[in-house]
């Protein structure tokens, strides 16, 4: 399994340089559409299907829709090179950040490794195990969690997709609203 998760991560890596580098705003949008198809990947191997299911549906279909549109209703050059050129500067910048953020990787634990702190401290977890049902009335514990503890989360992100569907009725030049 630590083979298909690193061929994940080379492949998500590779098709983000080379959405950044292209000229080409079709080529850019269906290499980006394959990047969060991968991150998609990664994130239910990782044992966040939700977040793997959202990634596949708001990165790689509603954005790629509304991207795709986009360019349909815009004229696409076709003269000059596909690839941007790199600034060094910027390349050594990214290196940098890179390595930074690599070197934090040795010290996150394993996943599923019982001596994690999310595991070993289970005084968050059993709080809203037992409290949950006492504090918002609410039977499902997962539902008490996204609903009313991460109640703003929840918003935001509720936000976004409204944001996405008026961002898409604005592309079409439909405007429903009742």
């Amino acid at each position: 399994m630590e083979y298909v998760a690193y061929t994940l991560v080379v492949f998500v890596l590779a098709t983000a340089v080379t959405t950044a580098l292209l000229r080409d705003v079709l080529a850019a949008i269906i290499v980006f559409a394959a990047y969060s198809l991968g991150m998609a990947l990664l994130y239910t191997l990782l044992l966040a299907p939700d977040v793997g299911l959202t990634e596949a549906v708001i990165g790689a279909g509603v954005t790629t829709i509304l991207l795709l549109l986009t360019i349909a209703k815009t004229v696409r050059p076709s003269e000059g090179p596909n690839l941007e050129r790199i600034d060094p500067r910027a390349a050594v910048a990214c290196g940098a950040l890179a390595v930074v953020f690599g070197l934090t990787l040795f010290e996150l634990p394993a996943v599923g490794d019982p001596t994690s702190p999310i595991l070993s401290y289970d005084a968050v977890t059993g709080y809203y195990l037992t409290e949950s049902y006492e504090e918002t009335h609410v039977k499902n514990t997962v539902t008490a969690v996204l609903a009313a503890y991460r109640g703003f989360d929840t918003f935001g992100e509720a936000t976004v997709v409204f944001s996405a569907g008026v961002a898409v009725l604005v592309v079409l030049r439909r405007e429903v609203f009742t």
